[in-house]
């Protein structure tokens, strides 16, 4: 006796046993696969190697996390100037993640009484002058990113800050709290060193620090160009970092996936 053809739900009740078999097995492949996270960042600054950036990241399918100020760019323009609208759209698309560095690159000089904060902007209208500001103040001041990249992008940023130089105190990390933003370091491997001088830390000793220390859940710091790094730092480094972590067995996410980040975000 000949067997009856299988009904077409039938058919569709095989095709989901199977794939219940099968997508553990796959899901356990690229966990074995994945042998630790990096965590990849880059602060605006004078914008030279953003596109670079942007290109070797889509690449080598890499996403990473972003903390914007309106800083001069080599353009002649403002990072946070509507003529980037259409590069911070594209990164959104692409899924990367977002957060503030202050407005207008805000340094922070001492903690004053009464949760006041002495500060000192790099750019604006007040650049180079000190000031003191009340926490609310610090708190506008990283909402001033998230209401222009909305402007820019329709997104709002993820509820993450870097302060300038990674210099925080008390005070800051209190006032930011009080508006839900959560501060991100980096890890002692993380430091690129791009800021430094070329001639002294050249990219192929900065590369192999790197490479060589790195590990499992560390965050990583580059800027999108210094001004004064003779020798640019991503050029050189950026792709041969990305495929030599990759190479190593380590995968990339945002800080929406960072064990110490991830409870953070809004649901």
């Amino acid at each position: 006796m000949r067997p009856r053809p299988r009904s077409g739900a039938t058919r569709a009740a095989a095709a989901l046993l199977l794939a219940a078999s099968v997508c553990p097995a796959l899901q356990a492949s690229a966990a074995d696969a994945c042998k630790g996270t990096i965590y990849l960042t880059f602060d605006t600054g004078s914008q030279s190697q953003a596109e670079l950036i942007a290109n070797t990241l889509r690449k080598h399918q890499v996403k990473a996390t972003f903390f914007l100020a309106n800083e001069k760019t080599v353009r002649g323009d403002w990072s946070l100037d509507p003529s980037w609208a259409a590069y911070w759209k594209a990164r959104v698309a692409e899924g990367h993640a977002f957060g503030s560095h202050t407005f207008d690159h805000v340094y922070w000089k001492r903690d004053e009484a009464g949760g006041k904060i002495a500060v000192k902007p790099q750019f604006g209208a007040h650049a180079g002058k000190q000031a003191t500001w009340t926490a609310q103040q610090y708190c506008d001041e990283l909402r001033r990113v998230d209401s222009r990249f909305r402007e820019l992008t329709g997104r709002g940023l993820d509820p993450l800050f870097r302060a300038p130089g990674g210099h925080t105190s008390r005070n800051v990390l209190a006032a930011a709290e009080q508006c839900g933003y959560r501060h991100v370091g980096w890890a002692k491997a993380g430091f690129s060193g791009d800021e430094t001088a070329s001639e002294v830390y050249p990219n192929a000793m900065l590369l192999k620090r790197a490479l060589d220390n790195l590990k499992d859940g560390d965050i990583f710091m580059a800027h999108m160009g210094i001004w004064s790094r003779k020798d640019p730092w991503a050029p050189a480094n950026l792709e041969p970092l990305i495929a030599g972590l990759q190479q190593k067995g380590f995968c990339f996410a945002t800080l929406r996936e960072h064990p110490d980040y991830a409870s953070h975000f809004k649901k």
